[in-house]
């Protein structure tokens, strides 16, 4: 009896422990037959002290609405291109890489419904392009053939997504100056697209030393679209790289959607 009591009250505080942390969606991608997230967004999360909840590719609207009625949080996360004629009606440039119609699709109506709800979002890299382009903003297919004034090196594949490559400036009085505490940061890069025209409701809020947008957040209401008011930043760099092997410094934007 007196065993049975111990379990049910270790049960019980493991419970109490769990409550506390928040949890976070994670978008993941589809490929073959499995669902994919990188653990690099993974261990990001959990260092942050969240609960990382993988969110399968799905168009399935009441399937979205019953996992954000359960996670805190979400993280859109990298990865293909996103289709220009579709989501903000430009035609396709040739350097445009491979675009993956459903996952566009998965990816909008998560955004659009999470922000509906008031549910904090991080978009990280293609993840801050959807969010521009879920709102009303356009891109840039190709940042070397479409930004002409251009002069730093954006895609710095196969460098070690840990190591810096290029700097950034914050603007001061941001949530990303805040986060970071720092008005200029170095940064990983991995791209080949970014933001052109800011979406209604948004602004810059990092740029790279040749103007590229790096950061967006929301510091208005969303007035053509369903708004509960949660925070919405994006970052063009991938934090998570330097989040999930205990950089304390990048690991203030996980924090940041946790609270």
């Amino acid at each position: 009896m007196k065993r049975l009591i111990m379990m049910m009250l270790l049960v019980a505080m493991a419970v109490s422990v769990s409550a506390q942390k928040k949890i976070v969606g994670v978008s993941g991608y589809k490929e073959d037959a499995a669902h994919h997230v990188n653990d690099t967004y993974i261990s990001a999360v959990r260092n942050a002290g969240g609960v990382p909840f993988i969110i399968p590719v799905t168009t399935d609207k009441s399937q979205i609405d019953a996992i954000l009625n359960v996670v805190d949080a979400i993280v859109m996360t990298g990865g293909d291109d996103i289709d220009p004629l579709k989501w903000y009606g430009e035609e396709p440039v040739p350097a445009l890489g491979e675009i993956v119609p459903e996952r566009d699709e998965f990816d909008i109506m998560l955004i659009r419904a999470a922000v509906a709800k008031g549910v904090p979002v991080l978009g990280i890299c293609r993840g801050e392009q959807l969010i521009n382009v879920a709102f009303g903003g356009t891109l840039y297919q190709d940042i070397p053939s479409q930004a002409k004034e251009t002069f730093v090196k954006h895609r710095q594949t196969p460098t070690a997504g840990r190591y810096p490559t290029h700097s950034i400036t914050i603007e001061k009085g941001s949530k990303l100056e805040k986060e970071l505490g720092a008005e200029s940061v170095k940064v990983n890069s991995f791209h080949h697209q970014s933001v052109k025209d800011v979406a209604p409701g948004f602004k810059v809020t990092a740029r790279a030393a040749d103007g590229i947008v790096e950061a967006i957040e929301r510091t208005s209401p969303l007035k053509d679209y369903a708004d509960g008011g949660g925070l919405i930043i994006g970052v063009q760099f991938h934090p998570e790289h330097f989040a999930s092997s205990g950089d304390k410094v990048f690991l203030e934007i996980f924090k940041e959607i946790l609270k």
